[in-house]
């Protein structure tokens, strides 16, 4: 019983270490970070939008992101206009019957997208091909684009107004760091947008 205890001890130790790993890697790409800051805060100011995308794990993050824009990260300000593209599962399935998977996002970006919105997409793999698409969409839409990625970044590498690459090759560590990401994007937007105003 102790060696199964000590070998879940172990187990656990190592996970928190890696995750800690992971978020402390953010500290050597903080002036990227300040970039995606200051896109998403000068959009909203503007009376733009945000538009947020991913799969999976990374369509929770997209969830997350905008729902506590709309909704409140931590004091009540007033709401401010952010849409999940994994939100709506009518529009998903209607797109990606009629249209393809590959489109499920690029065809509501052409939809809702305007110049001056932003474009969050949350990828640990940056191989996605809908999301390549999504950002050409929004590009052809006058839009900025924000990409947090991990590994090396994939095929999206490069792509983005400002990319934040979380290094490492386990997904569920770089979803960590992404999670960190989003909250400290929330946390200036919170800043520029103070409960009162």
């Amino acid at each position: 019983m102790a060696k199964d205890e000590m070998t879940v001890s172990t187990r656990i130790s190592t996970s928190l270490d890696a995750s800690i790993e992971a978020i402390e890697s953010l500290r050597a790409r903080s002036a990227a970070i300040e970039s995606a800051c200051e896109v998403v805060v000068d959009a909203l100011q503007a009376g733009n939008k945000i538009l947020t995308a991913g799969n999976g794990g990374s369509a929770a993050e997209s969830l997350h992101m905008a729902e506590e824009c709309v909704g409140r990260f931590r004091g009540n300000r007033r709401s401010l206009p952010a849409v999940s593209l994994v939100a709506d599962c009518t529009a998903l399935t209607c797109i990606g019957n009629d249209f393809g998977f590959d489109s499920i996002f690029s065809r509501q970006i052409e939809g809702l997208g305007q110049p001056g919105d932003v474009l969050i997409l949350f990828s640990s793999s940056g191989r996605a091909v809908n999301l390549t698409l999504a950002l050409e969409a929004a590009k052809a839409r006058g839009m900025k684009t924000v990409a947090l990625l991990g590994r090396d970044g994939g095929s999206l590498a490069g792509c983005a107004d400002v990319e934040i690459v979380v290094p490492g090759a386990a997904t569920e560590r770089i979803q960590e760091a992404h999670q960190v990401l989003l909250h400290l994007i929330l946390n200036e937007v919170e800043h520029a947008f103070p409960v009162g105003e």
